[in-house]
């Protein structure tokens, strides 16, 4: 019985940690936990450099690195909460850094300005076109 005492003590003397998946959900970089898992499970989700496990416990001052799409986030951890709150709250959760922030818009416009050099068709094109493009393709066979 002491042994269980002793237990009880170490565990409250370590400091606060939180799960990966569940500090994700709650700072709102992914709608449920599952998506959560998900992306960790993926490798999209790395804790101070190292892929890391759902049930990771995310302590105070950790560096995440989140990717979510094109963009990824590099963030400090400056608070710890399980539950989701509004986006004020989960956005003092974390301090994105400011090589992630340049990194994010530096992307951003480069995808705007390859998306600038495509060129997509006015309209659909009609019967008398898809006749055309179905017989070339054909011909190229």
């Amino acid at each position: 019985m002491n042994n269980k005492m002793n237990n009880k003590n170490d565990s409250s003397s370590k400091s606060p940690e939180v799960r990966l998946d569940r500090w994700l959900w709650a700072a709102r970089f992914f709608k449920t936990r599952a998506l959560a898992k998900q992306a960790i499970d993926g490798g999209k989700v790395r804790l101070n450099g190292q892929r890391a496990k759902p049930a990771r416990g995310v302590k105070l001052d950790e560096i995440l690195s989140v990717r979510r799409g094109y963009d990824i986030f590099t963030v400090a951890v400056t608070g710890l909460s399980d539950k989701r709150g509004p986006a004020k709250v989960a956005t003092e959760l974390y301090n994105e850094t400011e090589e992630s922030i340049k990194l994010r818009k530096k992307e951003a416009e480069l995808r705007r300005i390859a998306q600038l050099a495509v060129s997509t068709p006015s309209h659909r094109p009609d019967k008398k076109q898809r006749r055309k493009i179905h017989q070339f393709k054909q011909s190229q066979n």
